[in-house]
């Protein structure tokens, strides 16, 4: 049996009305996601990272607490991956082995709920020995809220100034 004209134009009218709705509500989402002040985000992510700098040589793990996604993988300067329990953990011990860390430069780069932090610190270890980390932090915005998911440094001789 053959469905009669009507029918057909109602299947596809229902297919019509359904992307419509669909496309509606990605575009909402999409929308959500992207809402959001990026020089607000620039200044916040800015700080937090500075914050995390001095968290080294204080030992203040409530930045890192704050800032760190639970699922965040980092890499260390010799390759280790660890964790955010490991990096509070880590942030705990510094002061033993660090006087002084400051953040230097930070550039952040956005794409949609995506941001890139890209920068230095200069350290300062109780022996008098100086470098810095250089690093690439990984932000995304979930819930609202800016969190690090993943980051790499490494160190490199402190620069000439």
């Amino acid at each position: 049996m053959r469905p009669s004209k009507r029918l057909v134009w109602i299947d596809s009218a229902s297919r019509i009305s359904l992307c419509c709705i669909v496309s509606g509500l990605c575009s909402v989402c999409c929308q959500c996601t992207q809402n959001y002040d990026h020089k607000e985000a620039e200044r916040y992510i800015i700080e937090s990272e500075r914050q995390w700098a001095e968290s080294v040589a204080s030992g203040d793990t409530a930045v890192i607490q704050r800032i760190l996604a639970d699922d965040f993988v980092g890499v260390d300067p010799k390759g280790r991956h660890y964790g955010k329990s490991e990096m509070i953990s880590d942030t705990r011990n510094a002061p033993k082995y660090f006087a002084s860390n400051r953040l230097n430069d930070v550039k952040v780069r956005f794409y949609r709920g995506t941001a890139v932090a890209q920068g230095n610190e200069s350290w300062q270890r109780h022996n008098g020995e100086r470098g810095r980390f250089v690093w690439t932090d990984t932000w995304i915005r979930r819930n609202g809220r800016w969190q690090i998911v993943a980051a790499e440094d490494l160190i490199a001789p402190e620069s000439a100034r």
